[in-house]
């Protein structure tokens, strides 16, 4: 006790402006998390608890493995467009240009977009008689307009593309820090052996960028397993994600415990790439 009160008269201003965080922390973080387990494991007629009959109930529920599936089919299709497309497009920036300091900006911009904002803009794209359908039109594709909105893998690719647009700048930063740490002796050695650019790109690039690969793909796999905002505006509740289901479970039928179990299982999912980004951080630590 003598010990606390000698810390707290050493440290009061520190304390003192720390507080605020930690009730933040605590009010709208950690406290609305543990009631949302706990009412996962809570009877909702009874009160018991614990009791697994919320997870019985929704994992039994053709709903909940439709936004379960839909989930990790958009976080795999996201993931392959947005670390394709990302590597393209880093891959363009290191290019020596006047221009490559607008480029750069430019391809920035969609991360300053609020989500819902962005979703607004991919309706005018997505819409029926947006620009995508009035595009195929007119080059011959469709006769009629596709109603990309209706369910089926077209809805996610058009939810995967949406948060790709999104997203992806955060890989481009990612990836591009990862290529201008390479040294540029190396891909002068390599072009006195007579390598060739896919040469360098297979040999030298993606193995020396492997670690940036690595992290960027992880942060993008937790966020895509979060993905509200965007299913929201573009798909409604025709296509369920996890977390519009835990939403729709709330808020339309007012089940607590239900949306309190899906909730707990899509934290779960979460916290298992961020336990998987932890130790590949923590053990390129160890390595350097």
């Amino acid at each position: 006790m003598a010990a606390l009160k000698i810390l707290f008269k050493r440290y009061k201003l520190e304390m003192l402006m720390v507080l605020p965080l930690i009730i933040f922390i605590l009010g709208f973080t950690l406290v609305p998390v543990l009631q949302c387990i706990y009412y996962s494991f809570q009877d909702p007629l009874t009160g018991a608890f614990p009791t697994l009959d919320n997870y019985r109930l929704i994992v039994g529920s053709r709903k909940f493995g439709d936004a379960l599936k839909n989930t990790v089919l958009v976080t795999l299709i996201g993931l392959s467009l947005e670390m394709s497309v990302g590597m393209m497009v880093a891959l363009l920036l290191t290019t020596k240009s006047r221009f490559r300091g607008i480029f750069r900006a430019i391809t920035m911009i969609p991360m300053g977009v609020p989500t819902i904002v962005s979703g607004v803009i991919m309706l005018y794209i997505f819409s029926s008689n947006g620009y995508l359908n009035e595009f195929l039109y007119r080059i011959g594709v469709i006769k009629l307009p596709i109603d990309w909105a209706q369910g089926g893998l077209r809805t996610l690719f058009m939810v995967a593309i949406a948060d790709m647009w999104k997203v992806t700048p955060l890989v481009i930063i990612l990836l591009l820090s990862g290529l201008e740490s390479i040294p540029s002796s190396i891909y002068e050695a390599s072009a006195i052996d007579g390598a060739t650019r896919f040469q360098n790109f297979f040999y030298i690039t993606l193995p020396l960028i492997k670690p940036f690969f690595t992290i960027a793909l992880i942060m993008r796999a937790i966020d895509a397993f979060r993905i509200f905002e965007l299913p929201m505006v573009l798909a409604g509740r025709n296509t369920m994600f996890l977390g519009t289901y835990a939403y729709s479970e709330y808020f339309d039928y007012n089940n607590i415990h239900a949306s309190g179990a899906a909730s707990t299982i899509l934290l779960l999912l979460i916290a298992a790439f961020v336990f998987g980004y932890i130790m590949m951080v923590g053990s390129r630590e160890v390595e350097q």
